[in-house]
Parts: structure tokens; sequence; C-alpha cells
């Protein structure tokens, strides 16, 4: 590629962010405004130009997709390696840190990674162990979380107490937690942040290193960073050669502890920063970003910006008031089939978007009802299933005998009668002794004391584990076939979880053991990106990064967006509307917005009132209207999928000549026989519904 290309089919704001390589940048990049093509290009042109090598600039991101992605596009732009190069999610670049130079901070560097489910299994054992009300288990991990995203340690939070308030046993649970971690040589997420960050503040030599090594610092999504993630920044772009890109109007993870106010005191932090707006969008009609925009404009302490496209006014933007939510999930089910049988989209170019996830079960039952496809995004996630959760255990306890809490999940299973009774025995002994359960076990081994036939149940469980840990394996595909077979997993397993032990060791060929196992720990469930045909529905918050033609926003009502937890808190109030403004952006030519007045929540009945926000959308970019349907005006029958529409000799997508229409395009099909029947779609004529038997149909 030509190196002139670097700034070709850029506007001038995005080249301005480009050409800047000196001193701190923000850019605002609203939404749809090729804020991904600007950090590319930026990496590229400090390679190419300013003769950067790719290895010294630390780009860090949320995603593995999206870090992917850059990288895939970097690659078109410079010649060599990009994979080696430190483009990563925040998480992935303090693991290589920390895997490095971890041990000043009293780890070992061949830690465990625990991950969303491990941290719950762990704080219930803590407080069982305290007598603390076990299902207490998530909202204690959030909190411990959200804690640790602000820099606070289970020491300082303690100081804070009073002695007696539910946050001194929240305390004692959080100090027993780290405790436990550093025991089983085991970081979470939000240590391999926090723990860089103290790595980095009390060994300052350590932080000089990172600093020399990379002179220039790229960060995507910065209006989601959080206290911890924006200090670790600080600290690595010591020099201000930090270029920070991102939206404080699409800033919706407050409750995961990102900081709106890291973006909007950007240039408080960085006097001398340069701040660039890309305000030109490329995603969506300008009614669509006008009446985003007027909603959005309602937030106070923002960073201004008026989106504008050169793609046309587009449609205005439609709301619907219905009485039920099954009305609403009929009538969105039937807008869709309705322009996917006029040929207009795909089921794959629509969106449903929600609230809350139980607004979902309306919505699927009108799409099956209708045989449109569709699948829900966010369900759970491929390393979230037990099966490979289980084989991931072993893979963890095999690497490090250490780890308490893989051993615990593994030990029974699959079922080898060792039970809660025999467990606690081993707990004691790893207590009296100050050791791992691993260890503990061996002592009981060696012990007289310990019957024989829990010696026997045990010295199997050991020796298989000894046996993996020792052999040599050419890849990780290796060793996780000997754990699923040599542990007796395999045995008795069901066909589905047996094809999904297959695909874990498909991915894991040609990898080496610790290349496998470093990329699976650092898998979060939201990362997952399985995309399937048909209609995606998902929450507000899930939609966040994607785009569709045709997005539907359902249920716009107080209590629901706005939810009604955030109605007393202001700052909550203001990412409510940033929640309606990124669905609402995610829309490229078509937005349709609905809401009713009565709904099921809860197991009752409430009469709802529309959302706040429709106050604020200017009148002359959207349609208005209510509807009230009536079993009789319930769209046309309904086209159940079944196994005939498979064995249907017209296919969906094929063109057919009539004698008198010519050619059309089949949208639908059912039946089989004489009993076929087609809709097809013939242009200038429209949508016909034929008989086959009565039509004479000439495949094209």
């Amino acid at each position: 590629m030509a190196k002139e290309a670097l700034l070709e089919d850029l506007n001038p704001q995005q080249k301005e962010a480009i050409l800047h390589s000196k001193g701190p940048l923000l850019v605002l990049a609203g939404a749809g405004s090729g804020k991904t093509r600007v950090i590319t290009h930026k990496f590229a042109y400090l390679v190419r130009k300013k003769k950067y090598r790719p290895t010294s600039i630390l780009t860090v991101t949320f995603t593995n997709k999206a870090a992917n992605e850059m990288k895939e596009r970097i690659g078109k732009f410079i010649e060599g390696d990009v994979k080696s190069s430190w483009i990563g999610t925040f998480h992935s670049q303090c693991n290589k840190i920390l895997r490095k130079d971890i041990k000043p901070l009293g780890y070992k560097s061949d830690f465990s990674i625990y991950d969303d489910d491990d941290q719950c299994n762990l704080i219930r054992h803590i407080l069982r162990d305290f007598k603390i009300y076990e299902a207490l288990y998530k909202g204690v991990a959030s909190r411990i979380s959200l804690l640790k995203a602000s820099l606070i340690s289970p020491e300082q939070f303690l100081s804070q107490g009073d002695g007696f308030s539910f946050d001194e046993k929240l305390g004692r649970v959080y100090l027993k937690y780290q405790d436990e971690l550093k025991r089983y040589n085991a970081l979470d997420f939000d240590d391999l942040i926090m723990q860089t960050v103290r790595l980095f503040e009390e060994h300052p030599e350590v932080k000089k290193k990172y600093q020399e090594m990379f002179p220039y610092v790229l960060v995507d999504e910065f209006q989601d960073t959080n206290k911890s993630q924006y200090r670790l920044l600080q600290l690595l772009a010591g020099h201000k050669n930090i270029c920070a890109v991102g939206d404080d109007d699409q800033s919706i993870y407050k409750f995961r502890g990102a900081d709106v106010s890291n973006i909007l005191s950007f240039n408080k932090d960085y006097p001398d920063a340069k701040i660039i707006k890309l305000e030109q969008n490329y995603r969506s009609t300008q009614n669509i970003l006008d009446v985003s925009g007027a909603v959005i404009a309602k937030n106070p302490h923002r960073k201004a910006k008026t989106l504008w496209t050169d793609k046309g006014s587009g449609e205005k933007v439609f709301y619907c008031k219905l009485n039920t939510e099954e009305e609403e999930a009929k009538y969105t089910a039937r807008i869709i089939k309705d322009l996917y049988l006029k040929d207009k989209y795909n089921y794959k170019d629509f969106a449903m978007l929600y609230r809350i996830n139980l607004q979902a079960r309306a919505l699927e039952d009108a799409l099956r009802a209708e045989g449109i496809p569709y699948h829900v995004v966010s369900g759970i996630s491929f390393y979230h299933r037990r099966e490979i959760k289980d084989i991931l255990s072993y893979l963890r306890l095999i690497l490090n005998h250490d780890d308490n809490l893989s051993l615990r999940r593994v030990i029974n299973s699959p079922h080898r009668g060792i039970g809660a009774s025999t467990l606690s025995k081993i707990e004691q002994e790893s207590k009296k002794s100050s050791t791992s359960l691993y260890t503990a076990i061996k002592f009981m081994l060696k012990s007289d004391a310990v019957a024989a036939s829990l010696k026997e149940k045990l010295k199997d469980f050991i020796k298989t584990i000894d046996q993996i840990s020792t052999a040599n394996y050419k890849s990780a595909a290796d060793m996780l076939k000997d754990i699923a077979e040599k542990t007796g997993y395999l045995d008795d397993i069901e066909e589905e979880r047996l094809q999904n032990i297959m695909e874990l060791v498909s991915s894991a060929e040609g990898l080496s053991v610790k290349d496998f196992a470093e990329r699976v720990s650092l898998m979060a469930t939201r990362d997952d990106d399985h995309k399937k045909p048909g209609v995606s529905l998902m929450t507000l918050h899930s939609a966040k990064g994607l785009e569709f033609p045709v997005v539907f926003l359902v249920g716009l009502e107080e209590g629901i967006i706005p939810y009604f937890k955030a109605m007393d808190d202001p700052h909550e109030m203001y990412e409510e509307r940033r929640l309606f403004y990124v669905g609402m952006t995610r829309a490229k030519d078509m937005l349709c917005l609905t809401g009713v007045k009565k709904r099921r929540l809860y197991s009752k009945i409430q009469d709802q009132e529309p959302t706040r926000f429709l106050q604020d959308i200017p009148k002359d970019c959207c349609h208005w209207t209510e509807k009230a349907l009536k079993k009789p005006d319930v769209a046309c029958k309904p086209l159940k999928p079944s196994p005939q529409k498979l064995s249907c000799a017209y296919v969906i997508g094929c063109r057919v000549k009539h004698p008198a229409w010519g050619v059309g395009v089949v949208r639908d099909c059912s039946g089989e026989g004489d009993d076929t029947k087609v809709t097809v779609n013939f242009p200038g004529i429209g949508l016909k519904r034929l008989a086959i038997k009565f039509v004479n149909l000439e495949k094209v």
C-alpha cells in the first residue's frame, strides 16, 4: 500500500488528530465518526513517518475483538509482525507486565487469573467461613470490584469503618479474599490493573522501565476507563505523549466503575492538551442524528458536539404507543417481517434493543410466531459453560498446584466419592499446616490417621494430576485431550457437552500450553462475539459499539428507561440518558421507538407513562402514532418455521420468473409437494403469495 494512502479519505479533523504526534491529545469522537480509523491510521503514521517501533506504542482498548480488529487494520499499513505489538486490552497488557515483573509484590510469575465465576465461588466460601449470609455473594463481589476499580485496598477500606456496620464485615471479607488470592498465587481481573498500578507506584525503577519502553500511548474508548485504569495510563505516560480517543456521551458503564469525569477533566490533568472533535458521522441519517443529539444535549457537564452527515435526512424516526407489551412485540415483529418480505433488508439487519432482560420474553414469542429467526446476544459465554470451566480448572490446577479454587471445583468432577466432609478434612489439614489443599492431600496420603478407602480416592486424583503435570506436551490441545480422558471426565457425558469440549481442544491446536492458558484466562464474558443469522435481541448496554440498518428501541416508559432505581440520583439519570442516546445511534437507516400503556413487571400489571426523554425529541424529525391492535388486525397469518421449509423446492433468496410479472426474488416458502406456497417480491409489482400448483414459476 502506498504511503500516501495513510492520509487519504480522511476528513480534516481526522487528519489533524493523526498528524498531532507530540504531547497530550484528546479526540472527542462522536458516535459513528470513525474513531477506529483514527487510531489505526495514527499508529501507522507514528511507525512510518515518525519512525516509532511498532512494539514501542502501547495501545489499549476494552475488548479482545476490538484489539484484533485494530491489529488487522494496522497490518495493512505497516510491514512486519503486528501480532507482537502491544495492542490489547487493559487486562492483557497488565498481564504481560506482571508476568515479567510481579515478583517484588510477593507473587510468582505463573499466577492464575480468576474470572467472575471464580471470584464469586471464592467469596461464597469465605462468607460460609465467616457465617455471613451466603446469598450476598454477588453483591459482595460487585462491591469489592468497585473498590479495586477505585484503588481502595482492604486496609484502606477497613480504616474508614466504625467497627459495627455491614461495611466493616465487607472489609473483613475483602481482606480475607485478598489473602486467599495471594495464598493461591492468583489474581482476579481487577487485580491485574490494581497490582500493576501498585507495582509502578512502589517500584519507580519498574515504572521507568515501561515509560522508556513505551514513548507513546494510545487509548481507545477512553470514556469507559475507571480510576485504576486512568491512574495506570498516567503512570505509563509520564512523558505526556498520550492520545485518548472517546466520547463522554457514550459513557454507560458506571455500574462497572467507569468514571466519565476522566474524559471531562483530561484537559485539567494535561493543561497543554490539544482537543479535537470528530463530528462528521458516517453511520446514521441526519434525522437520526438530530433526534439523538436533541436528547443528549439535555445532559449537563458534557463536551458539546453537533454530529452531521452527508447521507441526507433519511426517513423520519418513528414512534408508536401501544396497549401492552404483547401488542408491542407483535407490532415490531410484523414490521420486520414486512420489510424482509419486501426485500428491503435481511433479518440480520434488524436489532431489537431493550433496557432490562425480562423485556425479551414477549419479543421472542412474537418473532417465533412469525417464523422470524433471531438470537439473543450476551447469552451464556462459551468459556462459562460448566464443562469448559471444569476442563480449564484442571488446566489451571496442573499449572499452579496452589490454586485451591480450581482444586475445589474438580476434585469431585467427575464423581469420585469425594464429598463435602472429605473436602472439609482437607481444608482443616491445609489450615493446620499453612499449605495449599493440594499439598495437604499429599500429607494426608502419608498419614496413618486417614482411612484407607479415602486414601485410595485421593491417591487416584493426585496421581492423575501429577502425571499430566510432568508430561511434555507439544501443544495445549494434547494436554486438554489428556485431561478430558485421564480424569474420566468424558465418561458418561452428554453429546452437546462433549462437542463443546472438542471445540475447546480444536481452539488449542498449534498453541503452547502457556500461551493457551493465558489467552483463555483473559477471555471476559462480555467479550464473546458469536455472530449468528437472524434478528439480534440485546440490552442497550450490550449494543455499545454495534450498528444495524434498522433498530427498534422498545419499552420507552418511565421506570424502564430511565430505570426506576435511577430516579433519585441525578448522575444515574445522566447515565440513563446516555444509554438511550447510545441505543438510538446504533441505527443506520431506520429508528423505530415503541412504548406501551400497560406492562407486566415483576408479576404485576402496571400503568406506564412514556419516558421523559421523548419530550426532548424535535417533532419535525419524528412520526408519532398511537395504535391499538385488535385480534383480526394482527399481521398476516403467521408463517411458523417447520421442517417443511427445509424441504421446499424454492430456496429463500432464489430468483424465479412469472409469466406476467417477470423475475422476482423468493422471500418465504412453506409446505411441500402440491401444498407448496411461496412469497415472491416482484420489482414494480410488490409481494405476491402464490400456490405453486396453480402458478407456472420458472427458476432463473
